[in-house]
């Protein structure tokens, strides 16, 4: 595993992001662990997030693209902190944009914050974690009614790695769907394997009664 990918779970420990006990997602289920990127709140906490958000984002697609996308809320600050490493770590100038989760009608009016989009921009779409899929149906239609573009693809922090709508991992379902390329800072598998049983900072963040409740977790919902 590469180095900034344990820097980055660590990270999350740290920031209260990655959370172990007893949770329920949005789509109900109950689940031994939790990522909340709502944790991230401070400009230090951005600034490396938008890092390793970078990080991941070269790894995958590389820099050849338009437009960083984050659908509102939580898609906003995670675009601007993204883009903004990315001209840090990269000097590359990529542009960020944001849906309104309302249209404004007056002053800078529309659906869109930050960058218009034009026909033939190229355009990947930035998340925190993606369970079922079903922001990315929200999302694409909002960004295809601005022109004529090409939607490359979907970055996460976090692959949890468990079912969608059917037996294949919320990832797989929109890579099939959609025809969009996807990834992860990190997998929850990375997770595990760098904390499963490892004192960090005095404490063991995965000990033998938590790993056995994610174990049970995937038996039933891992993908």
């Amino acid at each position: 595993m590469e180095q900034y990918k344990k820097d980055f779970i660590d990270f999350m420990v740290d920031c209260e992001v990655l959370k172990f006990g007893d949770f329920v997602t949005k789509s109900g289920r109950k689940t031994p662990f939790f990522v909340n990127t709502g944790f991230y709140r401070t400009g230090t906490q951005l600034r490396r997030l938008g890092g390793y958000y970078a990080r991941a984002i070269e790894g995958k697609f590389g820099f050849d693209f338009d437009v960083l996308f984050g659908p509102a809320y939580k898609g906003i600050p995670l675009t601007v902190a993204a883009t903004t490493a990315i001209s840090e770590l990269y000097d590359k100038d990529i542009r960020y944009c944001s849906n309104r989760k309302e249209v404004k009608d007056h002053g800078d009016k529309g659906i869109l914050l930050g960058s218009p989009i034009a026909d033939g921009d190229r355009i990947v779409i930035i998340e925190d974690v993606t369970t079922a899929g079903t922001s990315i149906a929200e999302t694409l239609p909002i960004i295809r009614a601005q022109g004529n573009v090409d939607v490359l693809g979907l970055v996460v922090s976090v692959d949890r790695m468990e079912r969608g709508q059917g037996t294949k991992s919320a990832l797989q379902e929109i890579e099939e769907k959609y025809g969009l390329k996807t990834t992860a800072i990190v997998t929850m598998a990375e997770v595990v394997e760098h904390l499963y049983g490892r004192e960090y900072k005095g404490k063991v963040v995965i000990d033998d009664a938590i790993k056995a409740a994610i174990d049970a977790y995937y038996e039933q919902y891992g993908a």
